[in-house]
Formats: C-alpha cells, sequence, structure tokens
C-alpha cells in the first residue's frame, strides 16, 4: 500500500536523492500558492542550502509569505536551438509540399481527361509521309491564341514599363535668333541651330493639313501609331537592310523631340510605345505643334517658320497652301528635293508638290476650284537669306545684341536659349552704300601707301533724329577682327566737337569777369581769331602745369582778327572756340556735350583744350550729337532695335523717349552756321542740296584723327579715319596723309558717297 507524503521518512544527508536538472525549471507548491511548506514535506525542501532558509526567515520577517527566490533553468547550447528551429521549418516545407502535392492530385483528377484530349500529338499519329508533319486545325489555332495571348501580354508590359522624359532633349530645345532689317526681311542669324518656335495658331490651317495630306493625313483619328504603316517599314527593313517609313507624325515627334535618330529596331520599338503613351497625354495639336517646330527642313533649318524664312524670306504665317505644300515636300527628304541644287531634285520636288495638293482634295481640305488656282510650282530663293557673312552684318548683330539685352532686361544665360527675332533699325540700302563707300577709300589707301594703310580704320554710322541707328562701318571683317570701329572712343574729335562749345555758349552765356553776370550773346558777336592767341581768365593768361602760356592753333596757321561765332563755327576757328570755352564754363560745355548726346565717359578734362576736341567720342555719338541740332534741341538716344520678339510673342522693350537738350532757338542757330559750313567748304553740292544738307569737317593737332559729320534730310551720318595698330595698343598713329587735306578729305568723300544723292 503507498505511503503518504507525511508517512515518508525523513532522508539523511547520505542518502539525498539529486534532482535531475530537467526538473529545475518546474515551479515548486511554495511558488504556485504562496504558503511555505512544512519541514520534511519533500526532499527539495530538505535538500534546501543554508542560504534558502535564511531568505525565508528574512521573508517571514518581513510579513511577504511566499517570497522565496526561484530558480532560473539554464539555456539550452546554441547547437540544440538551430536543431529545433531546422527541425520546425522542414516539417513546415513537408507539409506545404504535401498540400500542393494533395491539390496537384485534385487538379490532375479533375482536368486530367481534359488535359489528355486537347494535348497536342505532334507529329500526328494515324497519319503517313509528309502529312504526319501538317498540324491540325485545333493545333494551329491554339498556337495562333497563344501567340496572340503572348503578345498582347509583352506590349501591355512595355507599355506599362515605357517613361516619357519630362524634358526634351537639348537639340530640340535649342533655337537660334534670328536678326531682321528695318523693312522686315531677314539680315542675319545667330546660334547653333536654325531653329524657331512658333505656336500651331500663328501656322495657317492650309499650310497644316499640306503637312498632314503629305506624311498622315489620319493624324486626328490614329492612337499615335500606324499598323499599316509599321508593317510597311518591317517589310521594307526586311527588303533593304535599313529601318524606313511606317512612321506617324506621332511617332516623328517623339523622334524628334526625346529619341536619337539611330535606324535600329529598339529605337523604333521604343519609339511606337512611346508614340501610344504621348497621344494619350498630349493633345494633337500640341503634338502636331511640336512635330513642325522640330522637323528638319534642309538648308541647315529646323521648324517651319526657318523654313518659311530660308526658302521664301518671310514667316511661316504669310506662306499659301501652294507654299506650304512645297515646305511638306522637303519632309520628305530636303536633300532629295530642294529644287535648287539640282534639275532632278526639281522633278522630283514638282511632282511630289501636285501630289500633295490632289491629296488635299481627295481628303476634303482644298477646293478642285481652289487647286486649278495652283498650277505654277511657287519659285524658290536661290539660298537662305538668314546665311551670315561674318562681315558687316556681324557689326550689326553684335550692336542690335548689346541693345536687346540691355532694353528688353535679358539675362546671358535667357538670351543664349535662343528663340528670339530681333527687328533691328538698320537700313540695308544705306549700309550697302557706306560699306561700299568705305572699300573704296580703303582700296585707295591701299594703293598709295600700302604700308601705313594696314592699320587704317575707318569708322563710320547714320543716325536719324528720332535716335534710330540706320547704318554703320564697323570694320573689314569681324572674324578676324572684333574691333568695332563705329562704336570705338579711342580717337579725338578734333575741331568737328566746336558745335557742342558754341551751343554751351548760346544756352548759357559768358561770363568776362569772375563774379560778374552770364552776359548774352548770338551768332554775330565777335571774338578774336587770330592764330596762337594765348587763351585768357578773368585773372590773366592760362598756364598750363609746364609754364607755359595756352594756345590754339588753326588749321594751316590762318588768322581771322575779330570774327563772329557764326562764322568761326562755319570757318573752324579753333582759336575762337577755345576762348568761348573758357568765358562758358568747361563745365557747362560738358553737361550740353553730354545732354546733346555724347557720352560722359568720352569727354575730355576740364581744361581749355576740351573746347578743341580732347573728347573721344565715337561715329555712332557723334552722328547722335549733330543729330540733335537738326532735331531743334531735341535728344533721343541712339538705339538699334525696333522690337523684340520671342517664338512670335512680344518681350516688352524700353523704347528711349525725346527730351529737350538745349533750346530750339540755340539748336536753329547751330544747324544754320554747319549749313554756311558746307555752303563754303562745298559750294557746288550745296547748290545742288538745296540748303538741306549741314556739315562740318574735323582735324586734330596731331593729325591722329580726321572727322566729317552733317546732316542730310533728318538724318546725322559721322565718319572718321583714323590708325591704329590693334596687334600692340589702342594709342592713336600719326595719318601719314591717309586723311587727305582741307580740300580733298578722305571723311568727306566717304560720307558724301554713302549719302548720294544728296539733297
Amino acid at each position: 500500500m503507498p505511503t503518504t507524503r507525511a508517512e515518508q521518512p525523513a532522508i539523511s544527508g547520505e542518502g539525498r536523492r539529486e534532482i535531475p536538472d530537467d526538473t529545475a525549471g518546474i515551479p515548486s507548491d511554495t511558488e504556485e500558492t504562496g504558503r511555505t511548506a512544512p519541514a520534511g514535506d519533500s526532499p527539495a525542501d530538505a535538500s534546501g542550502s543554508r542560504a534558502s532558509r535564511r531568505a525565508d526567515t528574512e521573508a517571514a520577517a518581513s510579513g511577504r509569505p511566499g517570497a522565496r527566490r526561484r530558480r532560473k533553468a539554464p539555456k539550452s547550447a546554441p547547437a540544440a536551438r538551430l536543431n529545433a528551429a531546422v527541425v520546425a521549418a522542414t516539417a513546415a516545407v513537408v507539409a506545404a509540399t504535401a498540400a500542393v502535392v494533395a491539390a496537384t492530385a485534385v487538379v490532375v483528377a479533375v482536368l486530367g481527361p481534359w488535359l489528355r484530349r486537347v494535348r497536342p500529338h505532334y507529329p500526328r499519329p494515324g497519319r503517313a509521309g509528309w502529312k504526319r508533319w501538317v498540324p491540325s486545325w485545333r493545333q494551329t489555332g491554339g498556337a495562333a491564341l497563344a501567340s496572340f495571348g503572348l503578345s498582347v501580354l509583352t506590349l501591355s508590359v512595355a507599355y506599362a514599363v515605357t517613361d516619357i522624359p519630362d524634358d526634351l532633349n537639348s537639340f530640340a530645345t535649342q533655337q537660334d535668333t534670328v536678326y531682321f532689317w528695318a523693312d522686315g526681311t531677314p539680315m542675319a542669324r545667330a546660334g547653333w541651330v536654325q531653329r524657331q518656335e512658333m505656336e500651331l495658331d500663328d501656322v495657317p490651317e492650309d499650310v497644316r493639313w499640306a503637312v498632314l495630306a503629305a506624311e498622315n493625313e489620319s493624324f486626328y483619328s490614329d492612337p499615335g501609331i500606324s499598323a499599316k504603316g509599321l508593317t510597311r517599314a518591317i517589310l521594307r527593313t526586311v527588303g533593304q537592310g535599313s529601318t524606313q517609313g511606317g512612321s506617324t507624325i506621332t511617332q516623328q515627334y517623339v523622334k524628334n523631340a526625346y529619341l536619337s535618330q539611330e535606324q535600329t529596331y529598339s529605337r523604333k520599338f521604343t519609339e511606337a510605345m512611346m508614340a501610344l503613351k504621348l497621344d494619350n497625354r498630349m493633345s494633337k495639336d500640341e503634338i502636331l505643334e511640336g512635330y513642325l517646330n522640330t522637323s528638319w527642313f534642309g538648308r541647315g533649318t529646323y521648324g517651319i517658320q526657318r523654313a518659311a524664312q530660308a526658302y521664301y524670306g518671310k514667316d511661316v504665317s504669310e506662306l499659301n497652301v501652294s507654299e506650304g505644300a512645297f515646305l511638306a515636300t522637303l519632309l520628305k527628304g530636303a536633300g532629295l528635293y530642294d529644287p535648287t541644287l539640282s534639275a532632278a531634285n526639281r522633278d522630283r520636288a514638282l511632282e511630289r508638290w501636285r501630289w500633295t495638293l490632289d491629296r488635299m482634295v481627295e481628303i476634303g481640305k482644298l477646293s478642285p476650284e481652289e487647286r486649278a488656282g495652283y498650277r505654277t510650282f511657287p519659285k524658290v530663293l536661290e539660298s537662305n537669306p538668314l546665311y551670315s557673312t561674318g562681315e558687316q552684318s556681324d557689326y550689326l548683330v553684335e550692336l542690335a545684341t548689346q541693345y536687346a539685352k540691355k532694353t528688353a532686361h535679358i539675362s546671358d544665360k535667357d538670351f543664349d536659349r535662343g528663340g528670339y527675332q530681333i527687328y533691328t533699325t538698320f537700313d540695308k540700302k544705306r549700309v550697302d552704300q557706306l560699306t561700299q563707300a568705305v572699300g573704296t577709300a580703303r582700296d585707295k589707301a591701299r594703293k598709295s601707301d600700302p604700308e601705313a594703310a594696314k592699320h587704317v580704320h575707318y569708322g563710320a554710322a547714320s543716325v536719324a533724329v528720332d535716335g534710330r541707328v540706320l547704318a554703320v562701318h564697323g570694320g573689314p571683317d569681324h572674324r578676324k577682327q572684333g574691333y568695332n570701329e563705329s562704336n570705338a572712343t579711342t580717337v579725338p574729335a578734333g575741331s568737328a566737337f566746336q558745335p557742342f562749345v558754341y551751343a554751351a555758349a548760346l544756352e548759357h552765356g559768358v561770363r568776362k569777369s569772375r563774379d560778374g553776370a552770364a552776359e548774352p550773346l548770338t551768332g554775330e558777336t565777335v571774338y578774336p581769331g587770330d592764330d596762337e592767341v594765348p587763351v585768357t581768365t578773368p585773372e590773366g593768361p592760362y598756364w598750363d602745369r609746364s609754364g607755359r602760356k595756352v594756345a590754339a592753333k588753326n588749321d594751316e596757321g590762318r588768322s581771322y582778327g575779330q570774327i563772329s561765332l557764326h562764322q568761326a563755327l562755319a570757318s573752324s576757328v579753333n582759336t575762337t572756340f577755345m576762348q568761348l570755352g573758357m568765358d562758358t564754363g568747361l563745365d557747362k560745355v560738358r553737361a550740353t556735350a553730354q545732354a546733346a548726346g555724347l557720352l560722359s565717359s568720352s569727354l575730355g578734362a576740364q581744361v581749355p583744350a576740351l573746347a578743341t576736341g580732347n573728347s573721344t567720342p565715337s561715329a555712332i555719338r557723334m552722328a547722335s550729337g549733330y543729330a540733335t541740332f537738326a532735331a531743334e534741341g531735341r535728344h533721343t538716344e541712339p538705339y538699334t532695335v525696333l522690337k523684340v520678339t520671342r517664338n512670335g510673342r512680344e518681350v516688352a522693350t524700353d523704347t528711349p523717349a525725346p527730351r529737350r537738350a538745349m533750346g530750339a532757338d540755340t539748336a536753329a542757330e547751330v544747324q544754320s552756321a554747319l549749313t554756311d559750313a558746307f555752303r563754303t567748304a562745298y559750294p557746288e553740292t550745296a547748290a545742288k542740296a538745296n540748303g538741306e544738307v549741314a556739315g562740318k569737317r574735323g582735324t586734330t593737332e596731331n593729325d591722329t584723327a580726321a572727322w566729317y559729320v552733317g546732316t542730310e534730310k533728318k538724318v546725322s551720318t559721322a565718319v572718321v579715319v583714323y590708325r591704329i595698330d590693334l596687334a600692340k595698343s589702342l594709342e592713336p598713329l600719326p595719318l601719314e596723309g591717309l586723311g587727305g587735306t582741307i580740300a580733298d578729305s578722305v571723311p568727306y568723300g566717304i560720307w558724301s558717297q554713302a549719302l548720294k544723292p544728296l539733297g
């Protein structure tokens, strides 16, 4: 009969039984119930250590029953834990595999009979010879369906993963800037690519449909690609070994704007996928606009706007349907259809031009009556008028660019992006005439003194009284000499500066004493005009820093005695104007010259020589200053740009406004004296001009420059001849006779030839 726990005898220390390690983690009765068992209840209690009993005693004393410290189970070894994990994972895999096998068995059991019936038997049993290898209709249909499904899946994935770049490629966005003459005809262009973007609304509808009829008549209804066209392209590629044809306008735009021009199958496939996606993202009009702005039309042009200018010398908005049909022909391959290149090209262009117009009739975009009106092939220009020669046009472009950036507030970065149309003030006829006149003088100088002529320069400019710069001569060739001779401030004005001294005196009067009031004067006021008369101040003669009396010298040492101011200007008496400048006040002379149009940075120091022309204005500024006299005392800052647009939209510009520089009476008197100066020097020419011409020569003391400045029909023209060795410095050299004489002035010869006929 088993004994109870109370009847079990206590076990002595020698025969004490060890507790196995695998039971150490099992909680004792004390831990579960929270009560203390009597001594001898269990072998564990009997084998408790002295430390355990001390802990029990302390817990009992503190009133916390059951607070005996529990024993921690030792951790199993890492290898044991890893082994357990592997066993568990293996069991899971086995279970999953069993489930798959069971499911497969069910599927096979259900679908097995059907699969056995439809599985292909190939070669076909029951057939003999070649018939064994002929697929049945079921096999053929199954293969077709499988191919179709696979194709749909492939195209769907390709469509999903194809992205449209956020930005167009750099070549598609690059544009050039075109410059126009004052009459609106193209003058020159600047930029690496001849392209100008235009809005679709600016392209006549007939021209648009001419392009669509020639390239993609179903453009507005197709999904961006043409299955028929793609098939045709593949067949041609297989037959000829290169990809060609078959592209819709959408595909061509994708190629122009996002992809390269390489002829590969991968590029063609990417092009088709992008075209499909782009057709869902952009409107048809947006795609057509982009296509017309990025397509190549030959003659170095991209975009239909540049093409219109290159072949017809006008904007695309001015094209008719016949001209549009020819430009559409060029999209087939400009190198084969530009009629100016060869007779064969002309024949091809004529044939396709006719076909395009006929096609427009067939699709209902041109009536038969309208078509009948276009029987003659529209003649194109022999060459691209936008071609930049690198000669005078580059000087004009340089001036217009500087002014456009300034007046339209365009940064260099924005301007370099291109796309601007700069409508200049330059008159082509005047520029050509001025260039021819300078060329004649240059050739003559080279013949008379080849060595000295190597460094001779001819600056010239014509400015209207309203500020428009009509013509300039900047130099022989801008590609060889970037230095603009018409805009250089390097040589003194000499006696050509005298009208500004005269105007200042008429405006402000003169002071004979330091504290006296200003005395008014007129053209009849008399002044000394003898050669080398010392300049005086209220305190006596004017001494320079070297201790010498300052005196002016007249041309050829001539003395005039007492002479009226009007006549002194007409005769270019230097001594008179040096004294007049001192009496007027050199500060007032400077202010008057600046108000008339000369730049303050070019005005000379406030010494007596200021009145005799130590200032160094450019030819443009001298012409502008004399224009102020002809404009009855109103000055308008010279400008070279009439209008700036970008991609057909006008850019706001600051247009200079006229301002009062001097009184009308003052300007009239100066102009009258200049008219007499011209009559005195060139009486025969003046008689033919009927009093409409006024002008004055200008010489310098050291013979470093020769000028002629004058006005004719409200246009002021300044010409200066000087010598500078640009390879060494900008220091003027003596002319050595290349400026001519007073009787045979080279600057006057250029001036008069550039303005023929005078009056």
